[in-house]
């Protein structure tokens, strides 16, 4: 008995559908919100001179009140804040401006990712721009081969191990006591006049990391960051992670390409990745609709790039703008103690030594 043929079936192949321009283009939102994070940084600065200007004329020159947005070069004070708040369920009043700047960069890390190191970090921004310049001049990107990457990569987690095991073995007493202290009150003053004249040693650690960045996309950021490290591992924890659509990718692999974290987006879908920075270069490179996205962990729901920017921007403004409303933006410390301190910043070295 003659048995029919049995017709193959061939798989059917989707039609790639173009990315819709209001998909595109995140990128120009990223350099714009960096581009005024940093530029909000340098009037910080300048406010933070004029401060000092006015601490070392003896009241001479016109009176800047000291910026509290400073605080926010105050990590590892910050963390300390947070330490002491976790204990006593009281925010410290030497840098409560820290505090809260320090808690809107960790939620959004946890909310969106590592954004801050890509959206709102001047050094990250520095870092990218050299970068470019980099990239352009030798005509391709470089790659830290991957049997130094990782070795490399460590030491930032090393970095944060030290300062944690550091903090978080500190009693109760010995850290009100560095808190209370001068150093503690003048840090911001005393990091300022180490930058304003650096040593030797300094200029030249400075002037390797440029060089480093030139070669190697975000040399400190991915090597020796701690505060990355501490956002990388608070950004795992993030309901919302980069998702490709295996049906739809074309295997294209522009995404990967794009990745400034050298992620092989094309080999996974979903990325969970301590380097991801969630600049969402991979998603602005992809050609085909729906199919690479910042997605909700456990659901369908796509994030658009602007509300992703949105996010960020309102995120970062809704808790800081709360600690100014609430009276936590600014510290207790008068004009006559600053510039008391001021005058013997010299004998404040580091509690201990």
């Amino acid at each position: 008995m003659e048995t029919a043929e049995i017709p193959k079936i061939k798989p059917r192949r989707i039609k790639p559908k173009i990315v819709r321009n209001e998909r595109k283009g995140v990128q120009t939102w990223r350099f714009w919100i960096q581009t005024g994070f940093v530029a909000l940084c340098f009037w910080i600065g300048v406010e933070f001179y004029l401060f000092l200007q006015y601490l070392d004329s003896g009241g001479a020159t016109a009176l800047v009140n000291r910026p509290p947005g400073v605080e926010g070069f105050l990590p590892i004070s910050s963390l300390m804040s947070w330490f002491y708040f976790a204990l006593t369920g009281t925010i410290h009043s030497a840098h409560p401006a820290g505090f809260f700047i320090f808690l809107a960069i960790v939620a959004i890390s946890l909310l969106f990712g590592k954004t801050f190191c890509s959206w709102l970090c001047p050094i990250g921004f520095l870092s990218e721009m050299i970068a470019e310049v980099g990239e352009k001049v030798l005509g391709r990107r470089l790659k830290m081969p991957r049997w130094l990457d990782y070795p490399l990569r460590s030491l930032k987690y090393l970095l944060l191990a030290f300062f944690a095991v550091s903090i978080f073995t500190m009693s109760l007493a010995a850290l009100k006591a560095f808190l209370d202290s001068e150093y503690n009150i003048v840090a911001d003053i005393k990091m300022y006049h180490w930058f304003a004249n650096l040593s030797g040693v300094g200029l030249g650690v400075i002037a390797f990391l440029l060089v480093a960045s030139f070669f190697y996309r975000g040399f400190w950021c991915r090597y020796l960051c701690p505060y990355g490290a501490l956002l990388g591992v608070t950004s795992l924890l993030s309901p919302n992670k980069i998702k490709r659509n295996p049906v739809s990718c074309i295997d294209c692999g522009l995404c990967a390409k794009a990745c400034p974290s050298n992620i092989k987006v094309d080999k996974v879908q979903t990325v969970l990745s301590d380097e991801c920075h969630t600049c969402m270069s991979c998603v602005d490179a992809c050609p085909v609709a729906d199919t690479l996205d910042l997605t909700l962990v456990g659901t369908k729901k796509r994030w658009q790039p602007r509300w992703v920017a949105i996010g960020i921007v309102v995120l970062f403004m809704s808790i800081t703008g709360a600690a100014m409303v609430s009276g936590y933006w600014q510290n207790q410390v008068t004009m006559e103690q600053y510039q008391q301190l001021n005058k013997n910043l010299e004998r404040f070295g580091h509690p201990g030594m």
